[in-house]
């Protein structure tokens, strides 16, 4: 009986997290019965997401998102990719959520409640770029294993919550430390409870960072399931996947993270270039850190059609991990020529950028607008795929649209 009550409680509460509201006679659901939600859910209405979207993998969820979605300042849930690695968590209960500081390099172990970290430390709101580490791996040859991701595996929301920097001063860590990894309450795929997902985490530098927080929202609400409910770590300008979800523990490490999608080759490409198709050995494989510069084309969307003599405006987004978008340019000749466009400055560090531009071309045909941006150290997007790597990180080619004159 105890056996079967269990089962019903966690359909129940799988259901309800699904849904997104209370399950009305949830308490009659007949034995084994699975909810229609459950049975074949439609991510669309359950994450809430543009209907435009495209689900790559539903165990986990991956769905990516669109350039012409992407067209907000500051992106909505409704556009926003989701990369899982393992199962939405079940049973959330928010009232008794609870973050643990501990590993060797902290003086005393501390767990805090989510209204601690509300209530004990100031709270700080940015806009932060995050960027699957994989997007644009579709693109490359030979082909790379994992997530055929297009290039709208990217967006920039508001993220409010505390500094983790603020919260590591108040456990006192100690000078050995080196990195942080974080452990979460997302389940594995063979729903084992001695296996993460993914455990990953960055550089105690990258740790103290103002903008690195622990967010408990997004665009001024609470984070959506998706998203890592009720809390979960933030880290714009590296690889999506350091920030954590879901989070209930992070680790402060006297050595480099060695938790699941840290060591091997996941999240790494080859620390010299090599020839495609290539093995590399796992010692040749170095951890991506700051994302390159990269932009989007995000208006008008790709197969725009107008008349010899119309003007075109077009606009989009630039990023560069770490660094700022120094030069925004476009090009309607296959980069043969380059003219600038207007760019803004970021709302804060780590923010994308805006750019936009009016276009006019020569006679009726086939265009491509091509944009190309450059990051404060001179570093300009390459106009073709960038070096081949075993996993497919890291394409910041140029994004292209095309463009009809009759």
């Amino acid at each position: 009986m105890q056996r079967r009550d269990f089962i019903s409680k966690t359909i129940l509460a799988s259901a309800t997290l699904a849904a997104g509201t209370t399950i009305v006679y949830g308490k009659y659901l007949p034995k084994g019965y699975k909810p229609l939600i459950l049975q074949d859910p439609d991510p669309f209405s359950m994450f809430k997401k543009d209907k435009e979207m495209l689900v790559l993998n539903d165990k986990p969820w991956n769905i990516e998102s669109k350039a012409h979605l992407l067209n907000d300042d500051i992106t909505p849930n409704k556009a926003m990719f989701i990369r899982n690695n393992g199962l939405l968590p079940e049973n959330i209960d928010v009232e008794n959520w609870t973050l643990t500081i501990d590993g060797e390099s902290v003086s005393k172990t501390k767990t805090y409640t989510l209204n601690d970290l509300k209530s004990k430390f100031k709270q700080y709101t940015y806009q932060l770029t995050l960027e699957c580490g994989g997007n644009g791996r579709k693109e490359f040859n030979p082909p790379a294993k994992g997530n055929q991701w297009g290039l709208g595996a990217v967006h920039c929301a508001e993220w409010t919550g505390v500094r983790l920097r603020d919260v590591l001063e108040d456990v006192e860590i100690k000078e050995d430390a080196v990195y942080i990894g974080y452990h979460a309450a997302d389940i594995h795929l063979s729903r084992s409870p001695d296996k993460e997902p993914i455990s990953r985490g960055c550089p105690m530098k990258k740790a103290l960072e103002d903008e690195t927080l622990i967010a408990f929202e997004m665009n001024g609400e609470a984070i959506p399931i998706a998203h890592g409910y009720p809390l979960r770590l933030v880290a714009g300008g590296w690889p999506a996947s350091v920030s954590g979800k879901w989070i209930n523990r992070i680790s402060i490490r006297n050595i480099v993270h060695d938790g699941t999608k840290m060591t091997g080759q996941a999240y790494r490409v080859p620390c010299k270039p090599v020839a495609p198709g290539e093995k590399v050995a796992d010692k040749d494989m170095c951890i991506i850190e700051s994302m390159p510069v990269k932009s989007l084309i995000t208006y008008p969307k790709t197969g725009a059609m107008l008349k010899l003599g119309q003007e075109l405006p077009f606009n989009g987004h630039a990023w560069a991990g770490d660094l700022k978008v120094a030069k925004m340019e476009y090009s309607i000749d296959f980069g043969s020529t380059w003219h600038e466009c207007e760019i803004t400055a970021p709302k804060n560090r780590l923010a994308w950028q805006h750019f936009s531009a009016k276009t006019s071309f020569p006679e009726v045909g086939y265009y491509e607008i091509w944009a190309r941006a450059t990051d404060s150290n001179g570093k300009s997007q390459p106009m073709v795929l960038p070096g081949w790597n075993p996993k497919g990180y890291l394409n910041n080619a140029c994004h292209r649209i095309a463009v009809k004159v009759s």
